[in-house]
């Protein structure tokens, strides 16, 4: 009787385990799934209220949306009011490929020396500091740029210091710590049989970088630049202290120029609600939601492209 007593206890608290995992599976699994749920719903719901808010210029307004893209008169008040966005999309444009253009091979460069060159210093000294370079705020870099770097283009570079070339400084130190970081964990996440491999050929390791290394991690090397591109596009206050903010199409590097960001956020707040003039802001927020489902879709396509 004895025995047959703790065989049965033993059985209840097998069959109470296993009832408590699965139930902590239907918890664990209900809890993810609502995390899903509500980010995907924030989404959407956001996607909704922007497109929703920033048609109405061509709908209720009834402003063209060509003129609107491509014109270069931006005029919102006034009686001969004009609304043409065309100077700040260039402006957005060329800040943010021109700062990819020098961080892309500064960041490819650092981490192919912390992975491949000195892995040991890297990881002890440079690792550590690029990373707080991308906790700093963005203020912080616009409040460095515009005492220090806006003085110095002043007095040695043509223009008065505001200018395109101080936005892309700045951005450029900005993004850099986010490509370093994602090239990095591309170069060091490569299976060491590549490098074997391709050194028991005779190559020698500045060989295995360019010829092995760098093409097998291109596709996440490419991702790196493009994420960089993304967080440079939408900033908004370190360009805004830097960059001038004026309306026209500059003419050089040195001149004066905008975004669609600075001009959002420095405007919103003086208008009402339900105006032209807030209604074209808000067409500026959904131009710039669109370019950035843009950039996810370019990192999607690249990382469905890895090799390794």
């Amino acid at each position: 009787m004895a025995k047959a007593s703790v065989s049965s206890s033993a059985h209840d608290r097998l069959i109470l385990t296993k009832n408590n995992r699965r139930w902590d599976e239907v918890r664990g699994r209900a809890l993810v799934t609502t995390c899903a749920v509500i980010m995907i719903a924030a989404t959407i719901a956001i996607t909704i209220f922007l497109a929703q808010k920033g048609l109405q210029s061509f709908f209720v307004n009834n402003i063209h949306p060509i003129a609107y893209l491509t014109s270069t008169n931006w005029n919102p008040t006034g009686e001969n009011a004009s609304y043409g966005i065309f100077p700040f999309i260039f402006g957005s444009l060329a800040v943010t490929f021109l700062s990819a253009l020098v961080a892309a091979p500064l960041g490819i460069g650092a981490a192919i020396f912390m992975s491949e060159i000195s892995p040991k210093f890297g990881k002890k000294v440079l690792q550590p500091v690029i990373e707080l370079l991308v906790g700093i705020p963005s203020v912080v870099y616009g409040f460095i740029g515009l005492v220090v770097l806006v003085p110095l283009v002043r007095d040695h570079l043509p223009g008065n210091g505001f200018s395109l070339f101080a936005g892309v400084v700045v951005l450029t130190v900005m993004i850099l710590p986010t490509v370093t970081t994602i090239a990095t964990d591309a170069m060091r996440s490569l299976p060491n049989s590549l490098r074997q491999g391709s050194l028991a050929l005779g190559a020698t390791r500045w060989q295995t970088i360019r010829k092995v290394l760098i093409p097998a991690a291109l596709p996440s090397l490419l991702t790196a630049i493009v994420l960089g591109m993304a967080r440079a596009f939408g900033e908004a206050l370190a360009v805004q202290m830097v960059i001038g903010n004026t309306r026209d199409i500059p003419g050089s590097i040195f001149d004066t120029s905008a975004t669609l960001t600075t001009i959002v956020t420095l405007n919103i707040g003086h208008t009402t609600d339900g105006s032209i003039e807030n209604n074209t802001l808000w067409s500026m927020g959904l131009i710039l939601l669109i370019i950035s489902f843009i950039f996810i879709l370019v990192v999607r396509y690249l990382s469905g492209r890895r090799k390794v």
